[in-house]
């Protein structure tokens, strides 16, 4: 039988998003993105409570929530694995997650006056550095 994985999400109780959601949306992510592939054994809802230090209650709600959106399955005396999700609607979420960021940078920039033109230019900006400094990352990874 599979060992389930330790999850790598952060969660933290000074933040104003409750740990349900933060936990919620972190493990939604890494389904959805693929970097938890179709058929892996989460941890036992206690496992996982203890894990991130916090209650029972929030990863039973947390695994019924994604169980009940089709992206979670739980096998009685098995454990919860993470069921088969479409690249249509992984793809959905890539591009949603992207579109979401992009819209709080945009409201952002508007709120301090920028100027739809300084937004375009800011865009190009911090996608040339990103980019730069990903080359340069992976060309240091290779010497």
């Amino acid at each position: 039988m599979d060992k389930p994985l330790k999850i790598p999400i952060q969660v933290s109780a000074d933040r104003a998003e409750p740990m349900y959601h933060q936990i919620e949306v972190q493990l939604r992510g890494l389904i959805l993105s693929g970097q938890l592939a179709e058929g892996t054994l989460l941890p036992s809802i206690r496992e996982f409570a203890s894990d991130l230090s916090c209650s029972v209650i929030t990863i039973r709600r947390v695994y019924q929530d994604l169980e009940n959106e089709g992206i979670l399955r739980t096998r009685q005396g098995t454990g919860t694995f993470v069921a088969q999700v479409g690249e249509v609607r992984r793809e959905r979420y890539r591009k949603e997650a992207v579109v979401e960021a992009l819209r709080a940078a945009v409201r952002t920039g508007l709120d301090v006056q920028c100027t739809p033109e300084e937004l375009r230019n800011l865009f190009e900006e911090a996608l040339e550095q990103l980019l730069a400094e990903e080359s340069g990352a992976k060309g240091e990874e290779q010497t």
